[in-house]
């Protein structure tokens, strides 16, 4: 199976010589594309229903629930970058951690599949399972991950998010009784204008 993922890895790596627009365009989608997460999540709360909302609090477990897997994995099991290996090319600075699974892909997918899981964010669930495809060529293409960090974060994403939306209930209910008001007060004046809903 290493053989494998190391023969895979080589195969997707930046090969010598790549030019410098590809590798501009795998720093982008390994480092920057995770950001739109947050700000569209953060756009969706403050415009969205109350229903949107729900979704988006399971949503936000699920990615730090995954997270939190992904340390106790790290912790029990430390596997070693390509770069520690000696394997391929890095073109990207990276500390010396476990690589399975990979915490961007994680994070992404957990919130993907947990939106997917819904039918009112099905569609933005498949755009971000989507992007988390590129990065994670880039994230390989660039030397930081092997293969399977990335066939780990997608089984512990999926299992995350299968986990939450069964406690939905127990963990976002409550949550979302305390983000409501402290939300309410902290944007009382963008409420009165309407330029955010309440």
């Amino acid at each position: 199976m290493e053989q494998l993922n190391e023969s895979l890895f080589l195969l997707l790596n930046a090969a010598p010589g790549e030019s410098s627009a590809m590798v501009g365009i795998a720093h982008f989608l390994a480092e920057r594309l995770i950001w739109i997460m947050p700000a569209g999540m953060i756009l969706g709360w403050l415009r969205g229903s109350m229903a949107a909302r729900q979704i988006l609090v399971a949503a936000m477990v699920s990615g730090l629930t995954a997270l939190l897997i992904n340390q106790v994995i790290g912790l029990v099991w430390y596997h070693p970058r390509p770069f520690e290996a000696g394997i391929g090319r890095t073109l990207i600075p990276h500390v010396r951690d476990s690589s399975l699974p990979s915490d961007h892909l994680t994070l992404i997918w957990a919130v993907a599949f947990s939106l997917l899981l819904h039918e009112q964010s099905r569609i933005i669930g498949w755009a971000l399972a989507a992007s988390g495809m590129t990065v994670a060529w880039a994230r390989i293409y660039l030397g930081v991950h092997f293969p399977l960090d990335i066939l780990g974060a997608a089984l512990v994403a999926l299992s995350s998010a299968w986990l939450i939306l069964g406690q939905e209930h127990r963990l976002v209910t409550p949550l979302m009784r305390l983000l409501l008001p402290l939300y309410r007060t902290i944007f009382a004046g963008w409420i009165r204008r309407g330029w955010v809903r309440q």
